[in-house]
């Protein structure tokens, strides 16, 4: 796994990928530079940098989608399909398919690494295409086939819920993973598909980084020890243990899930110390990004106390802790990672470490595990 981690930085030229300066050279000289001149290299690190989103939510995709795409600096993005069988899966897959080859001019098919740095070259952006639940996968592992051949290459194993494979988080007990589970970890590592943990119970996470030969991940979540008792947070071991083996862990932009006070006391500041604190447990190189939500954001998205906020008071445990209005303003807007890249400067990262968290810690994953 070293290995393969040091040979991916033959994929990531960015120095000849991108015209001018290495951006990682530059020094922003926190004590002694000018506010504006800082602004500017920020800006344009940002505009320069790989942009990888974890997880966007993308049922409804539209015009607004498309122009708020136009104006997020994104390179590219996983997004969550229709996993209630294999046949609306498949569905939902032909249907993204269609759209990126319509939208040839704006999209990329993504099924490896170099798919997002084509998607740079041309100032494209690539869709990484994946499954918020295993519930699709039905009673067959031969089915993971069918849907790797169909554009698949992320599968989280279970979604709140027990499914076949496990314990998702609100589940009452917490059993881990079934034998059908470890068997269907088996066959998307044979496959190139990556294992992702998010929505997962404690127990099926641990086993689910365990039994799992690459690195599995966390597209979407936070920490448990800034946002205690609640059921999508994960531990420091688990961070840990999901870095130890190359993963990536996905801060979630979704402000509810990582902190109580929205508004007052969870913030953007907020935002940045679950980065912070997972960069501490798990190191630079296995921490990044992900929204959970339109790319064109919530409210613009028309989100609203009826159609959103009172649905999810049946759909969701009390324990999720859902709140209203649930996003924090700088993240939900197109440009959310500019926002989340001044802030990680003003916190004394490097560049290189900003653009790690941007996305290039992603395409490093991709690279590994991708086929």
């Amino acid at each position: 796994m070293d290995i393969k981690r040091r040979n991916l930085t033959k994929i990531l030229p960015l120095g000849m990928l991108l015209p001018g300066q290495f951006l990682s050279d530059f020094s922003l000289q926190h004590d002694t530079i000018e506010p504006d001149l800082r602004q500017q290299k920020i800006d344009k690190l940002y505009d320069n940098a790989i942009v990888i989103d974890g997880l966007v939510i993308s049922r409804g995709w539209n015009k607004d989608s498309f122009h708020a795409l136009a104006k997020s600096g994104y390179t590219g993005f996983g997004t969550s399909l229709s996993s209630g069988s294999l046949k609306s899966a498949l569905k939902s897959l032909t249907d993204w398919q269609k759209r990126i080859k319509d939208n040839s001019d704006k999209l990329i098919f993504a099924k490896t690494a170099s798919d997002f740095i084509q998607a740079k070259k041309e100032d494209k952006v690539a869709v990484l295409f994946g499954f918020q639940n295993a519930t699709m996968i039905e009673k067959s592992i031969d089915n993971i086939d069918v849907l790797y051949k169909a554009g698949t290459r992320w599968i989280q194993l279970t979604y709140n819920e027990r499914n076949l494979l496990g314990d998702g988080c609100t589940e009452r007990t917490n059993s881990g993973l079934s034998d059908f589970g470890i068997e269907a970890i088996e066959r998307m590592n044979d496959l190139g598909i990556i294992v992702d943990l998010s929505h997962c119970g404690r127990q099926t996470t641990n086993e689910g980084i365990e039994y799992s030969k690459t690195g599995a991940c966390f597209t979407h979540t936070m920490c448990e020890s800034l946002y205690k008792n609640h059921p999508r947070s994960k531990t420091d071991n688990q961070i840990r243990s999901m870095a130890d083996k190359g993963g990536v862990m996905g801060i979630i932009c979704l402000g509810y899930m990582i902190g109580p006070d929205l508004g007052s006391k969870t913030t953007l500041k907020t935002y940045i110390d679950h980065i912070d604190h997972a960069v501490n447990v798990g190191g630079i190189d296995h921490v990044g990004v992900a929204a959970d939500f339109a790319i064109q954001g919530l409210e613009a998205s028309g989100a609203s106390r009826e159609n959103w906020y009172v649905p999810r008071l049946t759909r969701f445990k009390s324990s999720y802790k859902v709140q209203w209005p649930p996003w924090i303003p700088e993240l939900d807007k197109p440009k959310r990672y500019k926002y989340v890249a001044q802030a990680l400067d003003k916190r004394g990262y490097s560049s290189g470490d900003i653009e790690k968290i941007l996305g290039k810690n992603w395409l490093r994953y991709f690279g590994e595990i991708l086929n």
